[in-house]
């Protein structure tokens, strides 16, 4: 048996989407770009939506549209995607780091205080695997000190807090389409704000530095080439008049996976919803218990692998890559629980598609490997 890690949902609806762009002579800046932001900003609940070619140009964009800017500090995860970080070195400021939660793998909010200095210009939460960070707490630290909050909400479409949608508690919220996410555009992101400035400045930057009424070759600020296709808005917007149905099929398969892997004592399943959270199906992530070394984790991957099943570790943890080490001076232990959680995942196949009798088995064959496990 082959098994992908992950696998678009496509249907005959999405192709017929963008062959009907590739027969117009709107392949880019057509009318399938305001259509998809709006759509979007309906269904977030935001007023406005600006659409660009990947989740990390928006989160730079958000960034940039804020007036953050080198000697400024952003607070944010240090187990995510490395372009959570990144889009803040992208100009010049420096990303500071708070631990997360055990139970969650957010950010530790109750950390966060401890972290701001007179440097601080904002909060960059991640709402990591798809499990919303308790934003209520983040907004009043935001409010007290006077801080933007930017939303990295690109593995949580869908997701809740008291029935509001994720990507509407900050000052902008950053959403990606990747084909591994729950929806995809194939590549793309997108930016979700209340705020006219920010999304004024983001549709400008994202289009080279044009205003929206200027001339073609006139360039009112420094800008980028950020710009999605009409071909990717396409694929976007038949993808969005799906989405329920895209996020219902990712929790059968969660649910699916209960059954195999719950009475698997070696291992820590993913969080359930509690409270007033509701999450949205990324990633099915589980951990090994403390007793397994990192070693250990990595020949577990590599037996899962031999088994034709596709899985990987994730996330490592963004202050010990390399060039962090380097530039930081970052070191083992800095952040304890992150590197504890980091040593110990494993992302195993996860789309809508994965059958229940693929998903018995990867259980079965991960409950064998466990048991010939060396200690």
């Amino acid at each position: 048996m082959k098994i992908p890690l992950s696998n678009p949902d496509i249907t005959q609806k999405e192709i017929d989407a963008v062959v009907s762009v590739l027969k117009t002579p709107n392949l880019s800046l057509g009318p399938k770009l305001p259509e998809f932001e709006k759509k979007f900003a309906n269904y977030i609940g935001t007023k406005h939506a600006i659409a660009v070619n990947s989740g990390t140009s928006a989160l730079h964009l958000c960034v940039k549209a804020l007036g953050i800017k080198s000697g400024d500090e952003v607070i944010t995860t240090p187990f995510s995607f490395i372009a959570s970080a990144n889009c803040i070195l992208f100009e010049q400021a420096k990303p500071i780091f708070v631990d997360i939660k055990e139970a969650t793998l957010n950010i530790d909010e109750n950390k966060i205080e401890e972290k701001i200095t007179k440097k601080t210009k904002a909060i960059l939460p991640v709402h990591v695997f798809g499990y919303p960070c308790n934003m209520e707490k983040i907004k009043r630290i935001a409010k007290k000190y006077k801080l933007a909050v930017i939303e990295d909400s690109c593995e949580a479409i869908g997701a809740e807090i008291k029935g509001e949608k994720i990507g509407t508690f900050g000052n902008a919220a950053v959403f990606a389409f990747y084909p591994n996410k729950q929806m995809t555009t194939g590549e793309g992101g997108i930016i979700a704000t209340n705020d006219d400035e920010i999304a004024r400045l983001s549709k400008s930057m994202r289009n080279q530095g044009r205003d929206e009424n200027a001339e073609w070759l006139e360039h009112n600020r420094l800008g980028y080439n950020y710009r999605i296709s009409d071909i990717n808005c396409a694929l976007g917007i038949a993808q969005l008049e799906r989405i329920d149905d895209l996020l219902s099929k990712r929790s059968k398969v969660a649910e699916l996976y209960s059954k195999p892997l719950s009475g698997i004592s070696e291992i820590i399943l993913p969080p359930e919803d509690s409270g007033n959270m509701k999450r949205s199906w990324f990633v099915y992530v589980i951990r090994l218990k403390e007793m397994f070394s990192e070693l250990q984790r990595n020949n577990i991957i590599k037996g899962l692998r031999g088994k034709g099943i596709s899985c990987s570790a994730y996330f490592p943890p963004i202050h010990l890559q390399p060039f962090y080490r380097k530039q930081f001076g970052f070191k083992n232990n800095d952040f304890p629980i992150t590197e504890k959680i980091a040593k110990r995942t494993i992302a195993l196949p996860f789309y809508n598609k994965l059958s229940g009798t693929q998903i018995s088995y990867i259980g079965n064959q991960l409950r064998n490997i466990l048991k010939k496990r060396e200690n």
